[in-house]
């Protein structure tokens, strides 16, 4: 008995040394407190200071609930190359300039940032968080929003066809204006300049995306003013338009997330809310292990204005490697996917020797960040036929061939292998390559995805995924996309082991979206099917779900080699008239063993 005690003594003695070793900073006495002013300056010295104050690994840093303002002036800049966002601002190349940081967190140890409930709102174009070179840090109970949206929003009121075009008026809280060569320039970001050329409409009664209607060009010139308020464009010629829908005037701009994070060890993200971002809402890049939980991204219903939360996707995953669990999450009026993960296909520009390869980046908003390190095994992939070929290389070192000699920035890399390199691999436009230790394990589970513009999921990564007990609700593309190319986006991680369990599609597909085929599309972009031998996925299992749908298409699979759908039910409605090209339930292309049974 005595040790019995003695031991129980050590134990709580050791849990109260470990209680007693945690840092906490209030805010506050850094004179960060709710008001309305411009914060950024004061948060900024204040993590500085914290940075340099902690002591330990393990620090909290508290907030006091209310709202905190931020803006550009005095916030710290980061030059950050946050995979798939870029700013154009009119131009044809993706502008290269740091970007303003509410909070930049970097380097820290078993960091907590408790938010109470706070609300941090930022003005213009700025990152609101940024949480990079970290290991075992939680971000939880906050909130955060844009005092402006990222691009106008507009009501049709007149469709007048060929005679007189389609004439809208922006919404009352957008800052517009007629340029001299009659084209229609937003006040975004901070900054003029902004010229949209494609829109999204909604239905303006349940702000869901309009049926059949898919994103729509908006020819913006020769703009002709109707009193002070409204705008005729003549040219624009688009029947599917209706007077009433609401619509979102876009470009090809994404600034920043609203959450990034970069290079990190075990996050975790924890009832967290993102309602409005200038890009995704959450990007993780070159991270283990990301925990998401109770993760919302939606309107805050403060503005009623508002149509749109994140302009991209709520959550994206690139080149990251452990566990992705993204649990309990609330996802709506996304301007992309709740959730994309996958990987990056380097092109090999050339052949530098036998062991040695000249890697680029393709697309032109994803390059800059460290692609591979030594020890990472690298697959081969024929661009053709999308097959993996000529083995598995191990790195010794990758080195950048442009930019100021470091990764950042970069987009071409030197390569060099443990071991000779196939014959076959050579440079030009044949083969790609992709990072196999940079795959994570996912599950997406217990989420709610409803009324966003394009796919509901999409995962393209060879680890284990399970997708269980979520319900995806009239997203207007397919609402789960197992894809992959070596042609345009460049997102790597062809499938293995895919098992789709559980959820409810309610009238999803209701508007045209990329590679959206059926409810569920698998859909990897494949230049030569037909020369193809060896299937792109492995095993996708679909079973024990419900669909509800008003149009015929279900599955749609295409270079799969194990293909499961057991034990669904299928419910037919009439809330929309069918309208998809593709008219089969089950489509398959290439796939190897297909086990359908419908009850």
């Amino acid at each position: 008995m005595n040790r019995m005690i003695i031991a129980a003594l050590l134990t709580l003695t050791i849990c109260i040394g470990r209680v007693s070793a945690v840092e906490r900073f209030d805010m506050a006495d850094f004179g960060v407190v709710p008001g309305g002013k411009n914060l950024s300056a004061k948060v900024t010295k204040a993590l500085e200071h914290i940075r340099a104050e902690a002591r330990g690994d393990s620090l909290v840093i508290c907030f006091r609930p209310g709202r905190y303002d931020f803006h550009p002036e005095g916030a710290a800049r980061r030059m950050y190359y946050i995979s798939n966002h870029a700013e154009y601002r009119g131009g044809q190349v993706p502008l290269e300039r740091p970007v303003a940081v509410a909070l930049p967190l970097e380097d820290f140890k078993g960091l907590t940032v408790e938010g109470n409930g706070a609300l941090f709102v930022c003005h213009g174009c700025m990152l609101p968080v940024s949480l990079v070179r970290s290991e075992g840090c939680t971000l939880r109970d906050f909130a955060i929003d844009f005092q402006e949206s990222c691009f106008p929003s507009a009501r049709i009121l007149k469709n007048e066809g060929r005679a007189g075009g389609i004439t809208f008026e922006p919404f009352p809280d957008a800052r517009w204006r007629l340029s001299p060569d009659s084209v229609f320039e937003a006040y975004a970001q901070g900054e003029w300049g902004s010229r949209p050329f494609y829109a999204t409409a909604y239905e303006a009664g349940t702000g869901r995306v309009a049926y059949n209607t898919g994103d729509v060009d908006f020819p913006n010139y020769s703009l002709v003013a109707q009193g002070t308020r409204a705008v005729r464009a003549p040219h624009w010629q688009d029947k599917r338009l209706k007077p009433g829908h609401i619509l979102l005037l876009r470009t090809w701009d994404r600034p920043a997330p609203g959450i990034f994070l970069h290079d990190n060890t075990d996050t975790s993200l924890r009832n967290l809310k993102i309602h409005h971002a200038g890009g995704m809402g959450v990007l993780a890049q070159l991270c283990t292990d990301v925990t998401l939980d109770s993760l919302q991204v939606r309107l805050s219903g403060r503005d009623s204005l508002r149509h749109i939360t994140t302009i991209a996707d709520a959550t994206h995953f690139v080149q990251c490697s452990g566990r992705i669990s993204s649990t309990n999450g609330y996802y709506e009026r996304m301007g992309d996917d709740a959730i994309n993960v996958h990987g990056v296909y380097l092109r090999v520009d050339r052949r530098l020797d036998d062991r040695t390869v000249a890697g680029r980046f393709m697309y032109e908003q994803t390059y800059g960040f460290e692609w591979g390190t030594a020890g990472d095994t690298v697959q081969f992939v024929r661009r053709e036929t999308s097959e993996a070929c000529g083995g598995v290389r191990r790195i010794v070192s990758v080195t950048p061939m442009d930019g100021a000699g470091t990764t950042d920035g970069a987009r071409l890399l030197r390569i060099v292998f443990d071991r000779p390199l196939d014959e076959a691999v050579t440079g030009g436009d044949a083969w790609c390559m992709e990072n196999l230790t940079r795959t994570p394990e996912v599950r997406f589970a217990h989420n709610t995805v409803r009324d966003n513009r394009a796919r509901g999921a999409l995962f393209t990564t060879p680890r284990r995924v399970v997708v269980e007990d979520n319900v995806f609700d009239h997203v207007s593309g397919s609402a789960i996309l197992i894809s992959g190319d070596c042609s345009y986006w460049y997102e790597s991680g062809a499938c293995r082991d895919v098992l789709i369990r559980g959820n409810r599609f309610v009238n999803v597909l209701s508007s045209p979206a990329m590679e959206c085929h059926a409810v569920i599309s698998i859909a990897p972009l494949v230049g030569n099917l037909t020369a193809q031998r060896q299937s792109y996925h492995g095993s996708i299992r679909i079973v024990g779900n419900r669909f509800d749908v008003f149009d015929a298409p279900v599955v749609f699979a295409r270079s799969v080699e194990q293909l499961l759908f057991r034990d669904n039910v299928i419910h037919t409605n009439t809330e929309y008239p069918p309208y998809h090209e593709n008219r089969s339930r089950f489509r398959l292309e290439k796939v190897g063993k297909a086990d359908i049974e419908i009850e």
